[in-house]
């Protein structure tokens, strides 16, 4: 009988728990922890957390060597323009006597920056925009030239706006913030958190070496009409419409940003590649789920 094989989970929030039971199922689990108070619920899970700080590279000596897959889903730093945790995990994996025999990095569909709304898939060349997005881009290159000098196959999923029920801008709603006008407003992409759970899985399989998945759904919305589906859904008012220039005085610098890109991205890699059958194809159905019948990872 072959042995069971090690996952390494690095990245142990909201993503990493809904895809524990299939993981768990199938692998030995062991998960980075950063704060000893989160090691006992993923203990009681039946995961093994291993206490480490990726911003602290000297904790990190119980990572050598100590599984054959990892499923990278840590952010970046706040701020800077490298990744460093990224650049830590990979110089802890490469101490060891063996290495994994596959990575799957989850990064963000922000690396594309402003498209101007036009479709795009895997192609289009990353111009990121945003300080965030350039440390994602940084991760990403430091992933694969790691990949490529070590021989293993790393897989990237490049994720756009999650959401679930729990992860709804139900706040922003309920404190009357803007959206911009219809003839002004940018599109956005989506993908509900337990779809993206599942991608991590199937990607720990399948995928070439340095391969990259947008993993969206089908939903082809502007970021206005998005808050009103939410807001219809949730029995709120939906959000006012704003001109660009008048959201400036009522919107942080943050929050702006996010209405500063526009695209529209395919998912027919990961669908053909991966074979990801979405469970929530739109957000029309991730929301009617959220509010009526909320399911589990299968």
């Amino acid at each position: 009988m072959a042995a069971v094989q090690r996952l390494l989970i690095v990245g142990s929030g909201d993503i990493a728990r809904r895809a524990a039971p299939w993981l768990l199922a199938r692998f030995r689990v062991f998960v980075l922890v950063r704060d000893p108070a989160r090691a006992d619920a993923w203990r009681q899970l039946g995961a093994v957390p291993v206490l480490g700080d990726l911003d602290e590279p000297r904790s990190l000596w119980r990572l050598a060597g100590l599984a054959d897959r990892v499923l990278h889903l840590a952010p970046p730093p706040a701020s800077g323009v490298r990744d460093t945790r990224s650049r830590h995990l990979l110089a802890a994996l490469s101490r060891g006597r063996s290495l994994p025999c596959r990575l799957v990095y989850i990064s963000t569909t922000g690396v594309y920056g402003d498209c101007g709304g036009a479709h795009i898939d895997e192609t289009r060349p990353r111009r990121a925009s945003s300080a965030r997005a350039r440390r994602r881009v940084d991760a990403e290159d430091a992933l694969r030239r790691w990949g490529r000098r070590q021989r293993v196959p790393v897989v990237i999923l490049r994720a756009p706006g999650i959401y679930a029920a729990d992860r709804l801008p139900l706040e922003r709603l309920e404190a009357g913030l803007p959206a911009l006008l219809p003839a002004v407003d940018v599109f956005t992409n989506h993908i509900h958190a337990e779809d993206l759970a599942r991608a991590c899985c199937l990607a720990l399989f399948r995928g070439g070496p340095g391969r990259s998945f947008n993993v969206v759904d089908d939903s082809d919305l502007k970021m206005g009409d998005y808050f009103d589906r939410v807001a219809d859904a949730a029995g709120l008012a939906r959000p006012p419409r704003l001109a660009r220039a008048e959201l400036v005085r009522r919107l942080s610098p943050v929050q702006l940003s996010f209405m500063a890109e526009s695209r529209r991205i395919g998912n027919r890699r990961v669908r053909r590649e991966l074979r990801l059958e979405l469970r929530y194809p739109t957000v029309d159905q991730g929301l009617a789920a959220a509010f009526h019948q909320p399911g589990n990872l299968p």
